[in-house]
């Protein structure tokens, strides 16, 4: 299968490389053409000019963008010359909804559709060792599994078109939480004047620890903040959370907070840093 790849942010450039290293990957577009070009002589891959000139030559057309609107723009796009049989697959991250209107605009031309949004961060972009939440059909899944596997070190069928943006919602939810933790935490052992590497060295090694503590718990707390997901980022799967919260009638006091925590932190200028750049807002002064 002839696979293509739109969207080449900090995780679009590493899924391209491990598509390509895996041999499935033939052609690269990013609005920002001047991306698509330097990738592509990389890899040896063709850039091309447009979705829709995309869909003219591959089967498998993968999207890597920000936002509701930009899939569905690019849907629309794609669906101008998109063959029947081809396969659209999503792993933005967006709302249920937005996956099922893509479905729909993609089923009007004999084309399926999978959301997939994954987890990992750029870390497991780059290592090709993401989680993937698929929603969409299991058969489709399994024609394409092999491409997926490229990328990822697990996949999920969590049900029809939807699903996987539903779990990847949860998963946005408790990172929220867990940043939350995490942050407070290592604030109040700073305060306590303790040796801070050590803190988290013997932390994480209990039932206290977890991924973001040891990834990004020395970083923090020595004021770097470089990102593997930018607080913007998760800031927007937040209000996609809060929408989702509210339209089954259900109260997230935790993700209400730290929305409220990002919208201070990008005031400051700090949306572009890493979501551990809440930080910023516990540590002692």
């Amino acid at each position: 299968m002839r696979t293509g790849l739109i969207g080449l942010g900090s995780m679009g450039q590493g899924m391209a490389r491990n598509l390509a290293k895996a041999g499935y990957l033939q052609a690269v577009y990013n609005r920002t053409s001047s991306k698509a070009d330097a990738l592509a002589v990389e890899l040896q891959v063709q850039a091309v000019a447009s979705p829709q000139a995309l869909t003219e030559q591959i089967d498998v057309i993968l999207l890597c963008v920000s936002a509701d609107q930009d899939v569905l723009e690019v849907v629309s796009a794609l669906c101008e010359t998109i063959k029947p049989g081809s396969v659209v697959i999503d792993m933005s991250t967006v709302s249920s909804n937005t996956a099922k209107e893509a479905a729909a605009l993609l089923a009007r031309k004999q084309a399926d559709f999978l959301d997939a949004p994954v987890s990992g961060g750029v870390e497991g972009a780059n290592k090709g060792t993401l989680a993937m939440m698929v929603g969409g059909d299991c058969a489709v899944l399994e024609r394409v599994r092999p491409i997926l596997q490229a990328m990822t070190a697990r996949i999920e069928h969590l049900g029809p078109t939807g699903s996987g943006q539903a779990c990847k919602a949860v998963n946005q939810v408790l990172c929220a939480g867990i940043n939350q933790a995490v942050t407070e935490a290592l604030a109040f052992a700073q305060a306590q004047g303790l040796e801070m590497e050590k803190v988290i060295d013997v932390v994480s090694g209990g039932a206290a620890g977890n991924w973001f503590l040891q990834h990004r718990g020395k970083t923090m707390t020595n004021g770097v903040f470089l990102p593997g997901f930018k607080l913007a980022l998760h800031h927007k799967d937040l209000l996609i959370c809060q929408q989702m919260a509210e339209q089954k009638h259900l109260d997230c006091p935790l993700t209400q907070a730290t929305l409220h925590d990002y919208q201070l932190l990008m005031r400051q200028g700090f949306g572009d840093e890493d979501i551990s750049a809440l930080y910023r807002l516990k540590r002692p002064n």
